[in-house]
């Protein structure tokens, strides 16, 4: 399972944990430094705040590496769980998202032609500064011809280097045309601005706002759009979620306070449930807010709230975690007709796990699901993804548009009235099929598992 990293973009909100006491009379005792002493002290941890804690083995392997030993005691069906070595850059997760700063999609035409489409690029990334756009087509990835076969072999591959020699082109008229030879270096991306446009529709105003991610500290700019959206009449809402992997609970609930009627700082945001010792734990949408010490107030986010009663949610595989959260937590409150494609399925959360001894003696850093998370009715389990009411697909229309336009193929989806008419999109996109995504299926690590007390 491939995995994500998105170093540029991380605001990690960190519980630290001190090198657990093992309270076992029969527990191993190892060295201090040793291997075996680290996988202990990954043992205990894990048995303390891991969601599948009762299904660790009994008797595992110290002896193992400690990254081994790590995946050993985590439950098959765990997707999403991971651990680094501070002082050891190589033992990050890598991604073509935050390596290069753009990803990709592979796929097949109703004849049969392969198609490789950029579909996001991240701004002030070293894609964007080498000129790559979404929309553009990649032709060749280090010289080999992208096929549907090769595809995640290169991709892999691409991991390993940091520079890529990428041929691309422009797709008029069903064929590819004007390409051209780019340099892509590894570096680092920074902050994502958020997009928002106001269309009319229908003779009404709907504003369409894009979020890439979630990080803490994001209350000002959303409540700074909404203002706007506010003073400008809209009436719609479109949140385009497609690329967003998640990030902090607290933005997610600051972003929900402002789009529904009827809500008040002590309406119920989100459930988690965790093992045995972690329990139950509910938050308001006041209290979620709260635990990002940068956030505005509910209250103050209020004044600028839309009180609408349906928002219309663009999705895709790359939908995640927080993203998802917004989703779901939304639906108690507000009619939410979700468009585009099944989210990833990550209704988990939790918080990094690593020894605070000073001097810190150990330098491994644990990520671990540590809650499930439900709304306020209690409605969650959502780990096959999130089915929209409307399954359309966005690449059905070569190019792609640049996010935010107005006939770009979500966003037309909801502009043209055609919102409900599921059969009526699934035909239009028949024959297009998605052989490979460069950043699917992710595990979303980092800031998107976030949890504070």
């Amino acid at each position: 399972m491939r995995k994500l990293l998105k170093l540029q973009f991380i605001t990690i909100i960190i519980l630290l944990i001190s090198c657990a006491n093992n309270n076992d009379d029969n527990a191993p005792v190892f060295p201090e430094g040793s291997t075996e002493s680290v996988n202990l002290w990954v043992q205990d941890s894990l048995k303390r705040y891991y969601y599948w804690a009762d299904q660790m083995p009994a008797k595992p392997d110290y002896h193992l590496p400690v990254k081994e030993f790590f995946k050993s005691l985590l439950a098959p069906q765990d997707r999403f769980s991971f651990i680094v070595n501070t002082g050891d850059p190589s033992s990050y997760p890598r991604s073509i998202r935050n390596m290069y700063g753009f990803d990709y999609t592979v796929i097949q035409r109703a004849n049969g032609q392969v198609v490789t489409v950029i579909k996001l690029v991240l701004k002030d990334s070293p894609a964007f500064n080498a000129g790559l756009e979404r929309g553009m087509i990649i032709t060749k990835i280090n010289g080999k011809t992208v096929t549907a076969s090769n595809a995640e072999s290169i991709t892999s591959t691409m991991k390993d280097l940091t520079v890529l020699d990428l041929t691309v082109g422009s797709w008029n008229n069903y064929v590819v045309t004007d390409e051209k030879e780019i340099k892509v270096y590894y570096g680092l991306s920074f902050e994502q601005p958020l997009l928002s446009k106001i269309f009319e529709k229908n003779g009404k105003k709907a504003g369409y706002l894009y979020i890439y991610d979630f990080p803490d500290g994001m209350t000002q700019k959303l409540s700074q759009k909404f203002a706007e959206f506010k003073a400008a009449g809209v009436q719609e809402l479109i949140l385009d979620l497609r690329y967003n992997y998640g990030g902090s609970v607290s933005a997610a609930a600051a972003l929900c306070s402002l789009i529904p009627s009827g809500i008040s700082s002590a309406s119920p945001f989100i459930i988690f449930k965790g093992n045995k010792n972690g329990g139950e734990v509910k938050r308001t949408f006041s209290q979620q807010i709260a635990y990002d010490p940068k956030a505005l107030d509910f209250n103050t986010l209020r004044t600028n709230a839309l009180g609408l009663n349906k928002v219309y949610v663009l999705t895709s595989n790359s939908t995640a975690s927080a993203a998802e959260i917004v989703i779901n937590n939304l639906k108690p409150y507000m009619q939410v007709i979700q468009v585009g494609d099944v989210t990833l399925g990550k209704d988990m959360a939790g918080f990094t796990v690593e020894d605070k001894r000073k001097p810190q003696k150990i330098r491994w850093q644990m990520h671990p699901v540590i809650y499930k998370v439900f709304n306020a009715n209690g409605s969650g389990e959502y780990s096959n993804g999130i089915l929209p009411q409307v399954t359309v697909n966005e690449y059905a229309v070569l190019p792609l548009l640049p996010l935010g336009h107005p006939d770009e193929t979500l966003i037309s989806s909801v502009l043209n009235g055609n919102y409900f008419k599921s059969e009526n999109q699934k035909g239009a996109v028949e024959g297009v099929k998605i052989l490979y995504q460069s950043d699917v299926p992710p595990i979303s690590v980092g800031k998107d598992l976030q949890y504070k007390y």
